[in-house]
């Protein structure tokens, strides 16, 4: 297995991108952000924003983008860490390149995924949120290699950003820096070039924001949706690396 290869796998608006912020602060780490976003959009037709340029900016082939996930040459740093999100592993194609290198699952209650996700596009189905595939990739890396990935919550990353990373890396077996607490504003070359529909917040930030109760009520059209999703995000959290 190559240590150096770190596999976040989330779902969408789920404190992705402020944790490859965090991970790019680091000087020995280089980023990868959603290098199947491409193929997951020219196999489903959906239209998110940006979409032509997506498919103009990035490979469609899954087994090109594979070896590109495999290789941390392109980066020139010792660690490659790669911001994946779990939907784009569309039924049917092979996922058994994850067994080689590291695997993380960011997880978030649906609820507040729902809400947010709902402000850009509307939730068809609970496929596109990736809670199933994060449990398809869990139950893959336990049969292949007899163990649970790392599981951690965004919240709790929310409330003790400090302690959650460093609890991360330990797991990782790399060493924890300051810098993976802070960085500057702003967008970054690694940044997909969908950012400026998604990204404006991580812009904004300089770190990870306080966490903050907030009361969020779905219009009851996502009742079902948010019910599947909370079943495996009920499962996963329980098996959470807690603060």
């Amino acid at each position: 297995m190559n240590k150096n290869i770190i596999a976040m796998w989330s779902g969408p608006r789920n404190l992705s991108t402020a944790m490859m912020r965090s991970f790019e602060n680091r000087k020995d780490t280089g980023v990868l952000d959603e290098p199947f976003y491409a193929h997951y959009l020219s196999i489903t037709g959906l239209n998110h924003p940006g979409r032509n340029q997506i498919l103009d900016f990035q490979s469609t082939n899954w087994d090109k983008v594979v070896e590109k996930c495999k290789s941390t040459s392109f980066h020139e740093k010792t660690i490659c860490y790669q911001k994946h999100m779990a939907q784009h592993n569309l039924q049917g194609f092979d996922i058994s390149w994850i067994k080689d290198v590291q695997n993380c699952i960011l997880i978030r209650d649906p609820k507040h995924v729902i809400a947010s996700y709902e402000k850009k596009i509307p939730v068809q189905n609970e496929r596109h949120l990736g809670y199933i595939q994060q449990a398809e990739i869990i139950e893959f890396l336990e049969k292949q290699k007899g163990m649970t990935p790392p599981i951690i919550d965004a919240d709790d990353i929310l409330k003790n950003p400090e302690l959650m990373i460093k609890k991360l890396c330990k797991v990782l077996d790399i060493v924890f820096y300051p810098s993976m607490l802070c960085w500057p504003k702003g967008a970054r070359d690694s940044d997909g070039v969908w950012g400026p529909y998604w990204y404006e917040g991580v812009y904004n930030s300089t770190g990870f924001k306080p966490y903050a109760e907030k009361e969020v009520n779905l219009n009851d059209n996502l009742t079902d949706i948010y019910e599947s999703c909370k079943k495996y995000y009920d499962s996963f959290y329980k098996r959470r690396t807690k603060l």
